[in-house]
C-alpha cells in the first residue's frame, strides 16, 4: 500500500472511532461559584464524573467556573436563553424573582438535612421542583443538597437581635429578605468569588456563605474573628443543574434514565461529603485563633420562627395574587416537617 493510501486509512479509521465513541450528550455547564471552590467540585464534578462513569461516557458534563461563559449570578438565565446547554446554580439566587423559590433554597425554621432530602426525594419535593422549572421552560436536575452552613463569620461578636440591627450583611435567599424585615440588617448579595475581599476589607460587619468545610478554604476565618454557629439561617440548602426543556428531550429515554441517577448519586454522595468535612474544618476553627460563638436556644428559636412566618407571609401573597402554587407546595412541605418532628423521637442522631 503507498503512504498516501495508508495515512488515508488511518484518517478514516480514526474519524469512525471517533464517530463511534463520540458522547451523544455534550453540555457546557457554568456554575455560580468559582471553579476549584467545594460547590464546584462536590456537586457539579462529581456530578460530570458520575454521568462519564453511568453512561459509560455517552454523556459528556462540561463544567465551568463563575464568569468564564456567564456572570455568577445569571447563570438560569443563560440556559433560558440557549446561551449554555445547561447550568448549575442555586434556588436562593431566584428569591427575589420568585419568592417560591425560598421553599426549595431552604429558609430560617426550615427542614434540615436528613428531613430535607427525604421529603426531596420521598416526599414530592422533586416533583414540585421539576413542575416550578418546566413552567419556566427549564428541567430541574437536582445534584446538591448540602449540610448547615455557617451563621456568619464577622468582624463583631453576634449574640442576640440587638447586635443584628443596621449590621452589614453579605447574605442571599430569604434570609436576607428576613435579616431587613424583622431585624432592620442591611443585606448586601455580591457573587460568591467576592465574598473574601468584601470581608476582608470590612466593606461588611458579616459574611454567611456555606457550610463549615466550604468555607474554610475560602478563608473567610482569616479575615474575620468571631464565628457564629449555628447555621438556623440555612438549615440546609439545594443546587440544581438545569437544562433547557428543548435540550433535555433531545436525550435518548433510556440515556436520561442513566443521567438522572448520575444526579440523585451525587446528591447523597455530595451530602455525605459535607458532613465529613465540615466536622474536620469545625474542629480546625475550635483549635485555632478564632471565638466560636454559639447562639442561646432563645435567639435560635425567634430567627426560626420569623422565618416561618416570613416565608408563610409570602405564600399568602402569591395566593392573592392569584398564584397559589407556593402555598399549595409550602403546606405539603410543612406537613412532611411536622410529620418528621412528630416522630423523631425514634431516631438517634449522635
Amino acid at each position: 500500500m503507498k503512504t498516501k493510501q495508508w495515512l488515508s486509512s488511518v484518517v478514516a479509521a480514526i474519524a469512525l472511532f471517533s464517530q463511534v465513541h463520540a458522547a451523544e450528550v455534550e453540555w457546557r455547564v457554568p456554575t455560580s461559584v468559582p471553579g476549584g471552590s467545594p460547590f464546584y467540585e462536590n456537586f457539579l464534578e462529581r456530578f460530570s464524573r458520575n454521568t462519564e462513569i453511568l453512561t459509560s461516557g455517552r454523556a459528556n458534563i462540561r463544567p465551568f467556573g463563575a464568569g468564564v461563559i456567564v456572570p455568577a449570578l445569571q447563570v438560569y438565565d443563560a440556559v433560558k436563553e440557549g446561551t449554555v446547554e445547561a447550568g448549575h446554580s442555586t434556588p436562593s439566587y431566584l428569591v427575589n424573582q420568585n419568592p417560591i423559590n425560598a421553599i426549595f433554597a431552604g429558609f430560617p425554621g426550615g427542614m434540615g438535612p436528613q428531613s430535607y432530602i427525604n421529603w426531596i426525594y420521598e416526599g414530592g419535593g422533586q416533583e414540585a421542583l421539576r413542575e416550578l422549572r418546566a413552567s419556566e421552560g427549564l428541567h430541574s436536575l437536582i445534584v446538591g443538597i448540602g449540610s448547615t452552613e455557617v451563621f456568619a463569620h464577622s468582624n463583631v461578636p453576634i449574640n442576640g437581635p440587638e447586635d443584628l440591627d443596621g449590621l452589614k450583611y453579605r447574605t442571599s435567599g430569604p434570609w436576607a429578605e428576613v435579616m431587613r424585615e424583622y431585624y432592620n440588617a442591611v443585606p448586601t448579595v455580591v457573587p460568591p468569588g467576592d465574598t473574601y475581599t468584601l470581608l476582608q476589607r470590612k466593606g461588611v460587619d458579616a459574611v454567611e456563605w456555606a457550610t463549615p468545610s466550604s468555607n474554610y478554604p475560602e478563608g473567610f476565618h482569616e479575615a474575620a474573628r468571631y464565628i457564629i454557629v449555628p447555621g438556623v439561617h440555612q438549615p440546609t440548602f439545594l443546587w440544581e443543574v438545569v437544562v433547557r426543556q428543548e435540550t433535555w428531550d433531545q436525550v435518548p429515554d433510556d440515556l436520561k434514565q442513566l443521567i438522572e441517577s448520575a444526579a440523585k448519586l451525587t446528591t447523597y454522595e455530595g451530602l455525605s461529603s459535607f458532613y465529613h468535612n465540615d466536622l474536620i474544618a469545625m474542629e480546625n476553627y475550635r483549635e485555632g485563633r478564632n471565638e466560636v460563638i454559639s447562639l442561646d436556644e432563645a435567639f435560635v428559636g425567634e430567627l426560626a420562627e420569623n422565618g416561618r412566618s416570613w416565608i408563610t407571609a409570602r405564600a399568602a401573597e402569591e395566593s392573592e395574587a392569584g398564584n397559589p402554587d407556593m402555598e399549595e407546595i409550602l403546606k405539603d412541605y410543612q406537613e412532611y416537617q411536622s410529620r418528621w418532628n412528630s416522630q423523631k423521637d425514634y431516631l438517634i442522631t449522635n
